[in-house]
């Protein structure tokens, strides 16, 4: 018997399809004691062949690469001792030795305050050429003095897989699945380089509009850009590294979503004890706009994806794909929507007034 929750998200989301926000959707949403509502809608690929969205459709997961992945690595590895929030690049990463970038600490990156720009391609940078990386380092400019304000960097979890990697001696990939997937039995639901024969795959964009105007933005030639695949990320750089990087290329289930957010609220598998998830979840950037832990959001900064339904206290995440996971800490409610907005291109569509009405029509209680 469907609840009225579930017609009210059900008539939500049938409506942003109808309006060409995205093609297809998988929301989920309940408290961490039982199992989610789940609403199903619409299309995981219109082109070249149409097929419908299921509970089981592996979403391009962009951006929640960075708490999920990069965030839950970097917390298992200060666990480990090799790593700290004091740790600096130049520590991990010999090559920036001398440059900007070798003095940040890791609590600057997970954090969004090292002063590193927004965006760069390091596929345009080093002309294609994943050992022309150093190289790239060494060009890398601050924008702003580190500490000072919050700007969301994707290129600052760039650099956090490229030390997570180095002090593994590990591909990205490789070393979530060992630490992460294996331990928590989500295998089956989350991933890297996911293999469309064998997993229900939502398709994305099929031509990267958006990444080539932003490159001759920057003066730089597009024909460097990676090409495009089913099981490959939007994202252009996590394709340069094999399609996992620090800040995007993790794909998988709104259900394997829902699962590794719950081990922040301490609803897991006790992969991360309280104490370590502690400075992820909760304010790290006092007196900045934008209120951080490491990785996540926090629901207190103003104007962000949460909306008024949740709670202050809430942590979050959303994508450049059209996704996005918010967690209460108190009772484990997670509210998870999956879309994938850039199929067929990609589209500077606004979610966020549809994530906030999900937000409060999506009731855990």
């Amino acid at each position: 018997m469907t609840s009225i929750a579930e017609r009210r998200v059900g008539e939500l989301l049938t409506a942003a399809i109808v309006a060409g926000r995205f093609p297809g959707v998988v929301a989920s949403w309940g408290l961490a004691g039982g199992p989610p509502s789940v609403c199903v809608e619409g299309r995981a690929e219109v082109r070249p062949t149409a097929r419908d969205v299921t509970a089981d459709t592996w979403f391009d997961l962009a951006s929640l690469t960075k708490p999920l992945v990069t965030t839950t690595l970097s917390l298992l590895a200060f666990r480990a001792g090799v790593m700290t929030p004091h740790s600096r690049v130049g520590e991990v990463l010999r090559e920036s030795r001398g440059t900007p970038v070798a003095d940040l600490d890791v609590h600057s990156l997970l954090t969004h305050t090292s002063g590193l720009p927004a965006w760069l391609p390091f596929y345009c940078l080093a002309e294609g050429r994943r050992e022309k990386t150093p190289q790239v380092l060494e060009r890398i400019t601050l924008e702003s003095e580190p500490g000072a304000q919050v700007v969301y960097s994707c290129v600052g979890f760039v650099v956090l897989g490229l030390m997570l990697e180095q002090l593994s001696g590990t591909r990205l990939d490789e070393l979530f699945r060992r630490q992460v997937l294996v331990p928590t039995g989500l295998e089956g639901d989350l991933g890297f380089n996911p293999d469309p024969g064998r997993r229900r795959v939502a398709a994305g964009c099929l031509e990267t509009s958006a990444e080539r105007r932003l490159v001759r933005e920057l003066g730089l030639d597009p024909k460097w850009i990676p090409a495009i695949a089913t099981g490959q990320p939007d994202d252009g750089n996590a394709r340069f590294f094999g399609g996992a990087a620090g800040n995007a290329g993790l794909f998988g289930t709104a259900r394997g979503a829902r699962r590794l957010a719950l081990e922040y609220a301490g609803y897991g598998t006790n992969l991360l004890e309280p104490v370590e998830v502690k400075p992820a979840v909760t304010t790290q950037t006092p007196g900045c706009r934008q209120e951080r832990g490491y990785g996540w959001q926090i629901a207190a900064t103003a104007d962000c994806s949460a909306g008024a339904a949740l709670s202050a206290a809430a942590f979050g995440h959303t994508g450049f794909t059209g996704v996005s996971v918010w967690t209460e800490p108190d009772g484990g409610a997670v509210r998870v929507l999956l879309t994938n907005r850039n199929h067929p291109s990609q589209r500077g569509v606004d979610l966020h007034p549809v994530r906030r009405r999900f937000h409060t029509l999506a009731d855990c209680g």
